[in-house]
């Protein structure tokens, strides 16, 4: 296919988000592209399993007799557009064989996408500094990036060699908001998973910080060059409440609920509710 480009994927060993993954893979794929993988070691990843099965998401979570009976986990986890793209994913011989991080270079591929994930198996990812640069390849080259979630918090730590900065620095952005973090912990901390207040953040602030410090949205925006260039959804926009809730998700043909912002070749999302206008519209941008 003319039109068909080779996508970069890096994703962590433990605890991506199986939606901003698959739903991206299988929609890019669909678009007629070629995604590839990698990891730190080139051994295959695993999707967070309380993101696919519910299981542990709920009060009694904890109970091994209990475990199975679901309430809040079945909010929680992915939906049925996310379970079944990592189902498919799964037997995808590019994600059981995927590339390591240090054999890689930003000349090898037309374009990267970063996904995200919130449960702690993201740190190495977030943290790794040959990924870093890598990314940081990526955008000096001038070639389309995408980022969802905390895969805009990979880009924010990606220093540009060129600049001494942020890749992001200059640049609009969306990235996983505080309050749809905020709302998603304060859920799993007060009435779900209880016993483990920190699952939904991949990192808490230390005694004497600001609530939010270490939030996505908040050092996303320490990476900026301006306040204003993240870029939320403003009040009276259209379908706010749909958007901001964090109830709803996108679908196929439906974008009322997601949040998508372009600037150049640079295009990002919040939350795995965005994903299928995420993808698609990065489909568009590649075509």
């Amino acid at each position: 296919m003319t039109n068909c480009r080779r996508i970069l994927m890096p994703i962590p060993l433990h605890d991506f988000d199986p939606t901003e993954v698959a739903l991206s893979w299988r929609i890019l794929r669909d678009a007629g592209h070629q995604i590839e993988f990698a990891t730190v070691d080139g051994t295959r990843g695993h999707a967070d399993p309380m993101m696919l099965s519910g299981e542990g998401l709920d009060p009694w979570g904890w109970l091994p007799g209990l475990r199975k009976l679901r309430l809040f986990g079945l909010m929680l986890r992915a939906d049925h557009h996310g379970r079944q793209a990592y189902a498919a994913l799964e037997s995808a011989p590019a994600f059981l064989q995927p590339q390591r991080y240090q054999d890689l270079n930003a000349a090898q591929y037309d374009a990267l996408l970063l996904p995200g994930g919130h449960a702690k198996g993201m740190r190495p990812y977030l943290e790794d500094r040959v990924l870093q640069a890598l990314v940081a390849e990526f955008f000096d080259s001038g070639k389309p990036v995408a980022a969802v979630c905390h895969g805009v918090l990979l880009a924010a730590r990606s220093i540009s060699p060129r600049t001494g900065r942020s890749v992001l620095y200059g640049r609009k952005t969306t990235a996983l908001t505080w309050k749809l973090e905020r709302s998603a912990w304060d859920l799993t901390r007060f009435l779900a998973r209880f016993w483990d207040p920190g699952y939904y953040r991949t990192y808490g602030e230390s005694k004497g910080e600001p609530a939010g410090y270490w939030s996505v949205e908040q050092e996303v925006r320490r990476a900026l060059a301006s306040d204003a260039d993240f870029v939320d959804v403003p009040p009276g926009a259209p379908d706010y409440l749909r958007k901001t809730g964090g109830l709803v998700r996108d679908r196929a043909g439906d974008e009322r609920a997601a949040w998508v912002v372009r600037d150049g070749n640079y295009l990002s999302a919040r939350w795995p509710g965005d994903v299928h206008t995420f993808a698609r519209r990065y489909a568009d941008m590649l075509a």
